[in-house]
């Protein structure tokens, strides 16, 4: 679980290309579509914040909870870039994120919250079944009565047939990385080794090498955790490529999964 050291301090370079309005835009529908317009929103595997600020956007009061402090600070910093920006509007500075540094398998809250949403496949580095019980075991008992649970993971399709033993490169003038994959289909682990070259002050790039793991679920597995954990399972969905912002029935070539649940018995 301990991940994203070095990347920290590179990854919203790497991820510009991510959807993430996209992802708020869709994630805050179906939590509109359950009546949940306002509220705490816990935002677990939140790492720099990027979605845990579009939610505060959106009016929730956001708590973001991530194993790296790394990735925490680099959410800290961002909010304080921002906030000094919008600074003199006095709705921007009103909404304030408190952030913890937890593992998501033994969070703990101060009280329960509207909703629970955790975006870009964070869930994903739970690799056994009983933690991952574990995590949704915490999640019902932190959410209100009737309170929502939303979450992607990426399929097992996309580990066998789009990442699988392949290795992606990408450049920047601050940075640079080679993402090597290594998926077993057996244990269905997918091992990634991440070289990073980072730019510092003097201009020479330093290396850095981190190791990720991510397992690879099957949707009913998924659903029989849910349920086994007092959760009311509602729904897993596709997401469409033409519009990002909509879900649709799962397929089987699907890169992407997203999960509703709802807290039912405590």
């Amino acid at each position: 679980m301990d991940s994203y050291r070095t990347f920290a301090s590179v990854y919203d370079l790497f991820m510009d290309n991510v959807p993430y309005d996209d992802w708020c835009d869709l994630y805050s529908n179906i939590l509109k579509e359950h009546g949940i317009t306002d509220g705490i929103l816990l935002d677990l595997g939140c790492g720099t914040g990027a979605m845990t600020r579009r939610f505060a956007k959106k009016g929730y009061d956001m708590i973001g909870v991530d194993a790296s402090a790394e990735m925490l600070d680099m959410a800290r910093e961002a909010d304080a870039d921002e906030k000094s920006s919008t600074s003199g509007n006095t709705e921007a500075e009103e909404k304030s994120i408190l952030y913890l540094q937890q593992d998501m398998r033994a969070f703990e809250l101060y009280g329960t919250v509207a909703a629970v949403v955790s975006v870009c496949d964070s869930m994903n580095y739970i690799l056994e079944e009983e933690d991952l019980l574990q995590v949704f075991k915490l999640v019902n008992n932190y959410l209100d009565p009737g309170g929502l649970f939303v979450f992607d993971m990426t399929t097992p399709y996309q580990y066998e047939n789009v990442l699988g033993e392949n290795s992606f490169c990408e450049s920047r003038d601050e940075a640079a990385f080679l993402w090597e994959n290594d998926f077993d289909p057996e244990s269905r682990i997918n091992e990634y080794d991440l070289t990073l070259f980072v730019r510092e002050e003097d201009e020479r790039y330093t290396r850095f090498v981190e190791t990720h793991y991510q397992r690879a679920w099957d949707p009913d597995e998924v659903i029989r955790l849910l349920e086994n954990s007092g959760l009311e399972f509602l729904g897993v969905y596709g997401g469409d490529e033409d519009q990002p912002g909509y879900l649709r029935t799962l397929q089987d070539t699907d890169e992407r999964m997203y999960f509703v649940a709802r807290e039912c018995i405590k």
